[in-house]
């Protein structure tokens, strides 16, 4: 497992953008899927994206064509960027890893999360 501490969120207006940052400690980061899950209050953990070892990406379809995903495995740091920020994009967002070598878009498939950071966005 990895130690992992997410920090970017914050209040943003509907329209801007947010970079959310993920920091990971521990051994072999390279190796690992990181992705991108996000939670309102009163739902569902949702995932939000994905980048594999491989650096192959993927997004849900509420991210998709607004945001962007990388990792700069120097640094054991995992990023996403959201655009055209809504109010419903509000919730706590989480970085996970996960060991598998393909897409998983399942929480319960990622074996370490981060302590999330609040995204709040007001209109």
């Amino acid at each position: 497992q990895v130690q992992l501490v997410e920090s970017g969120g914050g209040l943003v207006q509907a329209g801007g953008s947010l970079r959310l940052s993920c920091e990971a400690s521990g051994r072999f980061f390279s190796r690992f899927t990181m992705g991108w899950f996000r939670q309102a209050p009163g739902k569902e953990r949702e995932f939000v994206a994905a980048i594999l070892w491989s650096g192959s990406i993927y997004f849900a379809d509420v991210a998709k064509g607004r945001s962007t995903i990388s990792r700069d495995n120097a640094k054991n740091t995992v990023y996403v960027q959201m655009n055209n920020l809504k109010p419903e994009d509000t919730a706590v967002y989480y970085c996970a890893a996960t060991r598998r070598t393909v897409l998983t878009t399942l929480a319960d498939d990622y074996d370490s999360w981060g302590q999330g950071t609040q995204v709040t966005v007001s209109s």
